[in-house]
Parts: structure tokens; C-alpha cells; sequence
């Protein structure tokens, strides 16, 4: 793990689940909070370290 967080890719279910949203909400939002995606393939990933830190400045 690298300093900062982990680089573990969460799946959109994940994010919503701990952000407590729809998967909707976060397909439909990630750009608007700055969210950058990790694309694999057509799927839509998210760093784990990017989540915590959009957390961290804007909630924490």
C-alpha cells in the first residue's frame, strides 16, 4: 500500500454503498464531485484513496 491511501479499485456498487447512495447517483455524480474514474475494459472503477480523499475535503 502506498502512502495516502490504497490504490484497492472499488466498483460504483461499492462507492454508493460507502457513500450510502444509489449506484445511480454515483454513475451520474462522479464527475461533478471530481471523482477521476480508472477505466477497465467498458467498466467504471474508482482508487479507494480518491474516494477517502473527496471525503476528506469535503466532509472532513
Amino acid at each position: 500500500m502506498s502512502a495516502g491511501g490504497s490504490n484497492r479499485l472499488l466498483t460504483p456498487g461499492e462507492v454508493a454503498a460507502w457513500l450510502k447512495v444509489s449506484e445511480v447517483t454515483v454513475k451520474n455524480k462522479y464527475r461533478v464531485w471530481g471523482l477521476k474514474p480508472q477505466k477497465v475494459g467498458r467498466l467504471l472503477r474508482f482508487r479507494e484513496r480518491d474516494v477517502s480523499a473527496y471525503l476528506e475535503e469535503n466532509y472532513g
